[in-house]
């Protein structure tokens, strides 16, 4: 599976995902800066985590507008596969790949823990090694990862079984509606979550849980 990285100032997962891809793909992903304004030809694009632009205006906001996003949407429009990771996650809603918004934790502070997820959605790239229920270990780190959509949006994103993952067992850190934690677009070629899964997937790491996400994606490659 080749695979491709974009890096934006203040990204801080990309050597976590380039690990992980390479872990599990046994080929090193490509790196991406956001200034170049073309993406090479590969089966999944990621867009990882950490603070790009600091996080000024709102989190990936100005990211969002970054050159090699035009590409990005191109792609992801001709059914290429995207992954974004917390930050990640916020650039593909800012950017309209994905519905609804990311907000202030609940909290109003940031939040770096391990939490639990039931995978709602088995009939995806992302999720398709995962049982459906299946609850299973991940950490989080974010300041932003209240996952909200407006009434409307919310119950299209619920019919259309958008919804991959779920916070599960009260484990719910920043308020997210639903406890939403990982939710694609309407055709289920991108996918955004807050928590981390690269960060569990060896041993080193104290738990493989994270794997079965990217072994999905391996299979569907």
């Amino acid at each position: 599976m080749k695979t491709a990285v974009i890096v934006f100032p203040g990204s801080n997962r990309d050597r976590d995902m380039f690990h992980a891809l390479e872990l599990i793909t046994g080929t090193r992903p490509q790196s991406v800066w956001h200034t170049e304004s073309t993406l090479p030809d590969v089966d999944l694009v990621v867009v990882p985590g950490g603070f790009s632009y600091g996080d000024y205006l709102r989190s990936g906001a100005i990211a969002a507008r970054s050159p090699i996003l035009k590409d990005l949407v191109a792609k992801a429009n001709s059914g290429v596969s995207v992954f974004g990771v917390c930050n990640g996650f916020q650039i593909l809603t800012e950017a309209g790949l994905l519905p609804g918004a990311l907000m202030r934790n609940a909290g109003l502070t940031y939040v770096c823990k391990e939490v639990r997820i039931e995978t709602v959605n088995t009939a995806t790239r992302f999720s398709s090694r995962f049982l459906k229920g299946q609850v299973w270990r991940c950490p989080v780190s974010h300041h932003d990862g209240n996952y909200f959509a407006d009434e409307d949006t919310l119950k299209r994103v619920e019919d259309n079984d958008q919804v991959v993952f779920r916070y599960a067992e009260g484990t719910n850190p920043n308020g997210s509606i639903n406890d939403i934690a990982g939710v694609t677009n309407k055709d289920g070629n991108v996918l955004g979550m807050m928590p981390h899964p690269e960060n569990l997937i060896e041993p080193l790491h104290g738990g493989v849980d994270g794997r079965m996400l990217f072994e999905s994606l391996l299979r569907a490659a």
